[in-house]
């Protein structure tokens, strides 16, 4: 996995990614404690709301961002938003008020709704070997996990010497050093967008995605990935302090195992994909992480939660760490990035419907109804991606294309012919299946 470090541009830009997720982060803690400070014990509240703009942010925007940076060099379009988030984080220990932290948070999102996508659109390009990807997506995968565990701890051992507003500090550094790294390096040119169809453009990766067979199923898995992750973010703080009756310690010893979970799976997912297709091993992830949410109601103590959270956090890297694969399979190069958009977007949309709903099922019910209700949601879904996602589904399709003229520079010899198939120009619709 540690072999695709020695390309330097993906060294830099690994690097910049794990600097950027230390200052996330910082000011995820730092957030926490400014909503505490600012609205007592309705903080829980802000923070529902900040989230709920974050998910709007990301679901709206994403597609817009991608169709700029059609438009602008890859590289200078990076480092603007990473310095405009770090500008955004800047404001932050000077609210006064609630709505100026919802006003900042919603432009930081923005921010990161057009950087993430056109990251994540940038590896492939660097790394074209699939291999060498593949070890990079698990590497990435990894240092988000470790995130979540290192980030708390770190924030924790600075507030033991300053006050809570000196982490966006941190933050800021983080930016602004993630900026640095990717000045440093020469990314893969690319065809810029011609001016102009603005909006074909914004909807063009929305527009792939529903075309194509194996990304309709992979939209699908992400309902039932948000439907059994959202009882594991939403609802484990309960699950610990109130059914099992213990402390806060232990609600980040079950986030913890979450997140163990999901990084023995980044380690070990590599050598599988090298042996099994993308398709069962991310279904399976799914099914795993579904299951696991449907018999949280037999818990009865803290190290069953933590396997059971480590079963569920291995079944999530199963499902997520191949997505680049899937998305850099089914576009052409220039449409990755509106591709990956797409996809962030999507996603989000998923967890924005299942954030709500967990927490509702959870409190106008109970905890067992919400399990049940979520995992409910998550087979349905499971069910529809057999259905869309297509066992048999090669790169490469046998097509006709009869509205073109026989001569066209497109066709090879005659058709059918038969060509890695993607949805653009040429193809605009998925060939029906042959008998």
């Amino acid at each position: 996995m540690l072999s695709v470090l020695a390309n330097r541009t993906f060294r830099h830009l690994f690097a910049a990614q794990v600097i950027a997720l230390l200052g996330t982060g910082l000011a995820t803690v730092a957030l926490g404690l400014l909503a505490w400070q600012l609205a007592g014990e309705n903080a829980g509240l802000v923070l529902g709301t900040a989230l709920a703009i974050k998910m709007i942010a990301y679901v709206t925007l994403a597609p817009v961002a991608a169709a700029l940076a059609e438009r602008l060099p890859r590289r200078a379009f990076l480092v603007a938003l990473d310095l405009i988030r770090a500008g955004v984080v800047l404001f932050l220990p000077f609210v006064t008020e609630v709505w100026q932290i919802y006003i900042l948070i919603f432009f930081l999102q923005a921010a990161s709704a057009g950087f993430t996508p056109a990251f994540q659109a940038t590896i492939p390009d660097v790394l074209p070997d699939e291999k060498d990807y593949t070890n990079a997506l698990s590497l990435l995968r990894l240092a988000e996990d470790l995130e979540q565990l290192l980030s708390p701890m770190l924030a924790a051992a600075l507030l033991t010497v300053v006050s809570f507003p000196v982490l966006f500090g941190g933050t800021v550094a983080g930016f602004v050093g993630s900026a640095l790294l990717v000045v440093t390096v020469t990314l893969p040119s690319r065809t810029l967008a011609e001016p102009g169809h603005f909006w074909a453009s914004t909807t063009k990766g929305i527009r792939i995605y529903l075309a194509t067979p194996r990304l309709r199923g992979l939209m699908v898995m992400e309902l039932a990935v948000a439907a059994a992750g959202a009882m594991v973010y939403v609802n484990t703080v309960v699950l610990v302090q109130a059914r099992l009756a213990l402390g806060e310690p232990q609600v980040a010893l079950a986030f913890a195992a979450f997140g163990a979970g999901s990084i023995v799976a980044a380690f070990l997912l590599p050598r599988i994909l090298e042996r099994v297709a993308d398709r069962p091993v991310m279904i399976g992830g799914a099914g795993l992480m579904v299951a696991g949410v449907a018999v949280t109601s037999l818990v009865t103590g803290l190290a069953g939660l933590m396997a059971l959270w480590a079963l569920i956090g291995f079944g999530f890297s199963l499902t997520q760490t191949p997505i680049g694969r899937i998305l850099n399979r089914s576009a052409r190069e220039d449409d990755r990035p509106a591709v990956f958009a797409a996809q962030f977007a999507l996603s989000h949309a998923a967890w924005l419907i299942t954030y709500p709903l967990a927490g509702w099922l959870g409190s106008a019910f109970s905890l067992t109804v919400a399990a049940f209700g979520l995992a409910a949601v998550g087979a349905v879904a499971m069910v529809a991606v057999l259905r869309l996602w297509p066992a048999q589904d090669p790169v490469e399709v046998a097509h006709d294309h009869p509205d073109l003229p026989p001569d066209h520079p497109h066709l090879r010899d005659h058709a059918p012919h038969h060509h890695a198939l993607v949805i653009d120009e040429l193809h605009r619709h998925w060939p029906a299946r042959r008998a």
